[in-house]
């Protein structure tokens, strides 16, 4: 799970994870009455998820050995670590002889009316939360809150239970509430870098993950999900570092596992990812997003039918969490479309972003129009003449921009097997930039912000490559900061990927992305922002020098790849070099939805696919005569 009050994995896995939550640090517990109380506030929560395990004798000793080991390694007392494991058997036992003035009094009698107070409360919504019962616990959790505002636990809690029903945006109030409270309460820190990561926000969410391991080094769940945190910012090194970490805390992990394929396959070790999602999925046979994974590393066949298919369709359909539903639909979607089958296709794709919208925020067509409207208003020919003024003389920088899915991966990756270019992936830069400060303010013609501006942007290239001559920085965001980015580069190469609008539109619906990019998980949304689109990217053509950007036709390249290439390279002031004609045999990370396909010869196969599903997307047909 991604969200987690309590792990439940295996026997040893929960008595160790119950040992941390007991114990997290040296010497917390002095007494076997302190001890009585930390330990009944955590048979509070766990008592429900336990039992489920269905403990037989075998079962119970691996679990009270690695509570009791556990205990041990985080610095509790001999004798009092086997006082605290001897009660916690008993009482998991079902054995009455543990003294009820060891538990609180709301552990003894769990079947009395509703209590109206607030321990009572959250009791009752941990055994609901425990039981799936996420609803129900969201609304105890509510009545808990109510009684007592100062409870980090219950407000952790409560966003961990609405992240379960994708309620993304009400949970991260109240992890930071639960961090307010409790600034040292590792859990609402790792839950909230979690929901951030899930937003697309990655660097956010990596200060909370990291916070997390600082206040807890052995929390193996904040451990995963920084690693994918980190796999996204394309800093694979590190991230596999962690998720190595974490595998040496629990050596059958699966996220961990899945983590590591993630890494694997954007490095473009396909063999690799497959044997660890295969490791994964022998610990977990039902793990959605193993499964989901598999069908990426390479187009799928009929000869799946009897393994796979079967597997990812009897586990979509057995009642999963939305998200991870979400993520095998659009596995399943893509077998569906390998093999040719474009109806199952489309209804999987369609299932999988109906389960999506209503964890996202509804697409506002409004406020992207407004958007643009600001852009062409506030970067007019007068101002593009003057923004240059004090900006940086370096040519270093190459922005590809376009539509996602419309073909920026593939020229990335040819610019990049250039012996004097490199490609730094989808760089958040200026996405941040923007968020950070008003891009429309005067303060940003002023030199000494510009300066600041390219330097640091400058560093960061330099990180990707300090010899290169050109870095590209492929973020298809970017073509709504153009005017921006001029005035503090005007030097900059910029290309713009132009694809068939339907193929484009199409190629983003069958893709999962990070929930801020709401505007694909509808046809019509897409439709309305790819005109919005297009109208700031001709707004731009009109007012930047010419000679600032290369339209590159995506259906040309394919068909001409010499062709464009040398005129690619001759727009980049780069010589000719073979090498770039064999893109697809060049070592670089892709952390981008493309990581497989840029390392295929060149393929005409998505030109026109949008005709194989013309019945199914009415809403994208008025897009022909938007067409190239």
């Amino acid at each position: 799970m991604i969200f987690n009050w309590l792990d439940t994995g295996d026997a040893a896995k929960v008595g160790a994870a119950l040992a941390d939550q007991f114990a997290p640090s040296r010497g917390k517990q002095s007494s076997p009455a302190a001890a009585g109380d930390a330990l009944s506030e955590i048979l509070l929560r766990a008592d429900p998820e336990v039992r489920q395990l269905r403990l037989n004798f075998y079962k119970k000793a691996k679990f009270a050995n690695a509570f009791k080991w556990r205990l041990l390694e985080n610095g509790v007392d001999k004798a009092l670590a086997d006082e605290v494991t001897h009660r916690l058997v008993v009482h998991l036992s079902g054995n009455q002889a543990v003294p009820a003035s060891s538990l609180k009094p709301e552990t003894v009698a769990t079947d009395r009316p509703p209590s109206k107070d607030a321990k009572s409360l959250l009791a009752r919504a941990n055994k609901h939360i425990a039981h799936g019962a996420y609803a129900d616990a969201v609304a105890l959790y509510e009545d808990s809150i109510k009684l007592n505002a100062r409870q980090p636990t219950a407000f952790n809690n409560l966003g961990a239970a609405l992240s379960h029903l994708g309620r993304y945006e009400e949970a991260e109030s109240h992890f930071r509430q639960a961090i307010k409270i409790k600034p040292d309460f590792p859990d609402p820190h790792s839950n909230l870098g979690t929901a951030l990561l899930l937003k697309g926000q990655y660097v956010e969410a990596e200060s909370f993950l990291r916070h997390a391991l600082k206040l807890n080094p052995r929390f193996v769940d904040a451990r995963t999900n920084l690693g994918l945190t980190l796999t996204f910012l394309s800093q694979l090194r590190d991230a596999k570092t962690h998720f190595d970490k974490a595998l040496k805390h629990e050596p059958r992990n699966a996220d961990a596992l899945v983590g590591l394929a993630l890494v694997a396959k954007t490095e473009g070790s396909f063999k690799e990812a497959e044997d660890l999602l295969r490791r994964a999925l022998q610990v977990k046979p039902k793990m959605a997003k193993a499964l989901a994974s598999q069908a990426s590393l390479r187009k799928m066949t009929q000869s799946d039918s009897s393994v796979w298919i079967e597997t990812a369709e009897h586990v979509a359909a057995s009642g999963l969490a939305p998200l991870d539903e979400s993520e095998l639909r659009f596995a399943i979607g893509k077998y569906y479309d390998d093999v040719q089958d474009f109806k199952r296709a489309f209804n999987n794709y369609q299932q999988a972003n109906e389960l999506l919208k209503p964890m996202a925020r509804p697409y506002d067509r409004g406020a992207y129009k407004r958007f643009v409207d600001t852009m062409i208003s506030t970067y007019t020919p007068e101002v593009i003449a003057s923004a240059n003024r004090g900006g940086s003389t370096s040519s270093k920088p190459v922005l590809i921009v376009g539509m996602p899915r419309s073909g920026t991966s593939l020229t990335e990756q040819i610019i990049s097997s250039h012996p004097d270019a490199r490609g730094a992936g989808e760089l958040v830069f200026w996405s941040s930039v923007s968020q950070e400060h008003n891009p429309t303010s005067n303060a940003w013609l002023e030199e000494p912000a510009k300066r600041k501006l390219a330097e640091t942007y400058l560093r960061v290239l330099e990180l990707k490559d300090g010899k290169a001559l050109r870095v590209v920085d492929k973020a298809p965001v970017n073509a709504d900061h153009l005017g921006l980015i001029h005035g503090v580069f005007p030097n900059a190469r910029i290309i713009y990927m132009q694809r068939d609008p339907i193929d484009t539109c199409l190629s983003c619906y069958f893709q999962k992305f990070v929930l801020s990019m709401n505007f694909t998980l509808d046809l019509s949304d897409l439709a309305d922002h790819y005109r919005e689109h297009r109208r700031l990217m001709a707004h731009w053509r009109s007012v930047l020098p010419p000679g600032t950007i290369l339209d590159v036709p995506y259906e040309e390249l394919v068909a001409d790849q010499e062709g464009w290439s040398r005129k690619i390279l001759n727009f980049l002031d780069l010589g000719w070099d073979e090498r770039v004609l064999d893109f697809h045999n060049t070592k670089r990370s892709v952390v981008t939805a493309s990581f497989w396909q840029v390392r295929q010869r060149i393929y005409n196969d998505s030109v026109h696919r949008w005709r194989h599903y013309e019945k199914f997307i009415r809403p994208l047909l008025d897009l022909k005569g938007l067409a190239r």
